[in-house]
């Protein structure tokens, strides 16, 4: 069983991947026998989580990526190619989050949260496809969705908006890459405990989030440890256009 979700021999880039839960999919990987691609935009932080993963025996190279910048992301697989080789594991995880009513959302915050994490996945997807294709390799294309892509919370329209357009482009991309043996699917975390959320979870606020959940807690990031590595290893060999929720049982919740 250990050998159905390994990684080893693989390639694989996270995106975001500078700290929360990017930084935890690398490790992730990285265990899992993947030499790891660490892409985000904060040169040190990348450079520190790389530093932690070869501390404990794993394979890692730090990559500036700005997902906004296609230029940037065609960059981010150069050099993942020249130092490790071509990429067969991408894990779209970059992505941010507004927090104004629909109506105060200006068209400035807008863009930056869809050019982020809808146009963001889109283009690393699309460019990692074009190098799989090219070489004559097959892959996995995971995107990090949110339950939030099929229920809407208040203060966070356009994050809610690109999310639920990451399940779609997770199946249409899924729908068109098949035949080049490239499987696109997608996780969809509910809340999950990092460390830009936990003072909220301690809140009165938190609280009643955290009664809304029928299995009655927050997420940990080790939750999502298992559909990870199925979407990302051969495990998930017969799987593509799949949205996996992981959030304690909040989308079947009529609260």
């Amino acid at each position: 069983m250990r050998e159905l979700f390994s990684l080893a021999g693989q390639v694989a880039l996270v995106t975001g991947a500078s700290g929360g839960l990017g930084a935890h999919f690398a490790q992730v990987l990285a265990t899992a026998g993947a030499t790891v691609a660490v892409a985000a935009r904060r040169d040190d932080r990348v450079a520190a989580v790389v530093s932690e993963i070869v501390s404990t025996g794993g394979r890692a190279l730090a990559v500036s990526l700005d997902v906004t910048n296609p230029e940037s992301v065609a960059g981010a697989f150069d050099v993942t190619e020249q130092d490790a080789g071509l990429v067969t594991v991408v894990v779209n995880n970059a992505g941010i989050v507004g927090g104004e009513r629909a109506l105060d959302v200006s068209e400035s915050e807008w863009d930056r949260v869809i050019d982020t994490n809808l146009k963001g996945a889109w283009v690393v997807a699309q460019e990692a496809a074009r190098r799989m294709i090219a070489a004559n390799i097959g892959g996995s294309i995971v995107n990090i969705a949110s339950i939030l892509g099929f229920r809407v919370s208040g203060r966070i329209a356009p994050y809610a908006i690109s999310k639920a357009g990451v399940v779609q482009m997770t199946k249409a991309l899924a729908l068109e890459w098949s035949r080049y043996n490239i499987r696109v699917n997608a996780l969809a975390p509910g809340y999950v405990e990092t460390d830009i959320n936990r003072e909220f979870l301690k809140s009165d606020a938190g609280a009643k989030l955290i009664r809304r959940i029928p299995q009655r807690r927050i997420g940990r990031p080790e939750d999502l440890d298992g559909s990870l590595l199925l979407l990302a290893s051969d495990a998930s060999g017969y799987m593509t256009g799949s949205i996996i929720p992981v959030d304690g049982g909040h989308l079947v919740s009529s609260l």
